[in-house]
Order: C-alpha cells, then structure tokens, then sequence
C-alpha cells in the first residue's frame, strides 16, 4: 500500500482513538497487522510517536481558555477556597507522578506486553467489562444530577476534585502503560467514577492528565530512539524528503481528527455516557482474541 495512504489511515486511527476509551495502542496493533506494516522498524517507530505527538498537542488548543483560566486563578481556585496542593493543576501533576514512578520503573515490563495481541484482547474484553459495571453503577446518580441527595456522585465538577482522588486515578492509569489495550482514556475515566466524580469531571480531568503523561512519554520514546538507545534506533539523518512527507501527514491528520474526536466526546459524554465504548471494548476484544486463537 502507497505509504502516503498508510500515513493518512494511522493518523486517522490515532487521532479517533487517543482519547476515546478504546486504547489506542490497541487500534494501532490491530491496523499494523492488517496493513502488514511493522511499526516497530525505525521510521515506523518514529511515525508513531509524532503521530501521538499531532494528537496530545490537539489538547492544549482545545483546552486553552481553561487552561488560561485556571492558570489565572492559581493557587486559589474560582471560590478562593483552593490551596497550592488541591487546586486543579496540582492535582493534574500529583496523579502524573504516582503514574510516571511505577510506569518508568515496569518499562521492561511494558515492552514485553506491547506486541502480545492476545493481552491486548484480553485488555480490551476485560475493560469494557469494568467500564460497563461502573457507568452502570452511576447511571442512576447522574439522571438525578447535580444537588440530588443520596447518590454516588459528590464531585461533578473538576474544581471540587480531592488530592486523594487524583492520587487513586493516577495508580489506576498504571495499569494501562503496563496492560496496552487497557486505554488510558479507560482507565482514568473508570477510576475518577469509582472515586464519585461525574462522567463529565472524570473525562475532563483524563484530558489534562492526558496532556503531561503523553508528552512526557512521548518525549522520552523520541529522545530515547534519537540518541540509539533502543534496539532499532529511529535515525532521522538518513531521512529523505518523502520520509517526512509521510511524517507531516501522519501528524497533522491525527491532530485534527483528535481535535474533532475530543469536541464531538465531551457533548456525548454530558449526554449519554461510555456504555456503547464498553460495548465496541467487548465486541473488539473477542474478536482479537479469536482471531489469535485461529
């Protein structure tokens, strides 16, 4: 296939995928095969995180009011009633550290688990299951909405966020960067519900997690890759024109498709919830798990 074609169809895939609670890593695996394109060669491994790159840097534009905003009112929050350690982007930073230790230190760990089709399978089965179970168990509490008495939800709002809720969301972001195909979309969004927070603060603070955990990794997979200290080093001198041709379109192609993808989730989420992500988590998950059965 034109590599051209290949840069459009997995910057497509990354940028619908990133944020979606459907694993990402998982898509791209599952395109990898399909397409018969090894995204562990150099240049492919370099494709992939730019690509990743175009769709986290989607965040910051989209979120830049807020961002203005909260920045503005730091450490004190809108009410006032926020100190240096429980405003909002300090506990962004506190659930990126508890996330970063364990996941640097299981790096091992995790480069053994990304080119297992069948972990991601099960990843993907074993997530919606979960997901499901714990949109269900706050689907009552939401249609009461804000102010009723009695529900699971008492943080509907960022602003109102815990330190210990961050601490609890950044240990369960974990399990994805060891489990690929356990999304980290997946496994903050569940972990904030389970925490009492609404599935609107729960996706939105997954979203600025999302934008230090990523460019972070990203950051340090590019360096890691330019410098030879992978097996396969990435070595962008040699590149030609044509090899960054097929770079720029992979990234710019992932940024506004995620650019849309985040838009268009934050009004569906307000509106309706992740059952029907859980459900295409299950329906995906058996389906690779059969395929590599076969």
């Amino acid at each position: 296939m034109n590599e051209y074609v290949l840069s459009l169809l997995f910057g497509i895939v990354e940028g619908l995928t990133e944020f979606l609670p459907v694993s990402s890593t998982a898509h791209l695996r599952i395109s990898e095969a399909l397409f018969h394109v090894s995204l562990t060669s150099g240049y492919w491994k370099m494709y992939t995180i730019v690509i990743q790159l175009g769709a986290t840097l989607c965040l910051p534009v989209y979120f830049r009011e807020r961002i203005r905003k909260l920045l503005a009112t730091f450490p004190k929050g809108d009410r006032g009633d926020r100190t240096f350690l429980t405003h909002p982007l300090s506990l962004v930073i506190v659930a990126f550290v508890v996330t970063a230790i364990p996941a640097f230190l299981l790096t091992k760990v995790i480069g053994k688990h990304l080119e297992s089709l069948s972990i991601i399978g099960s990843s993907l089965l074993i997530g919606g299951i979960v997901m499901w179970i714990v949109d269900e168990m706050n689907g009552r509490s939401e249609a009461a909405g804000l102010g009723a008495t009695g529900t699971r939800i008492h943080t509907w709002h960022m602003e109102d966020m815990n330190a210990w809720q961050a601490v609890w969301i950044g240990a369960c972001q974990i399990l994805s960067a060891v489990f690929p195909g356990t999304s980290r979309s997946m496994s903050t969004i569940a972990a904030g519900q389970l925490a009492g927070m609404s599935r609107a603060s729960a996706l939105e603070f997954s979203f600025f997690l999302s934008i230090p955990t990523m460019v972070v990794a990203t950051c340090y997979d590019l360096m890691k890759s330019l410098m030879g200290k992978t097996e396969i080093p990435i070595g962008a001198a040699q590149m030609n024109a044509h090899g960054w041709l097929v770079l720029a379109i992979g990234f710019v192609i992932s940024f506004v498709v995620a650019y849309g993808t985040v838009a268009w989730f934050m009004a569906w989420v307000r509106r309706r919830g992740f059952a029907p992500f859980a459900l295409y988590r299950i329906i995906v998950g058996a389906a690779v798990l059969f395929w590599v059965s076969r």
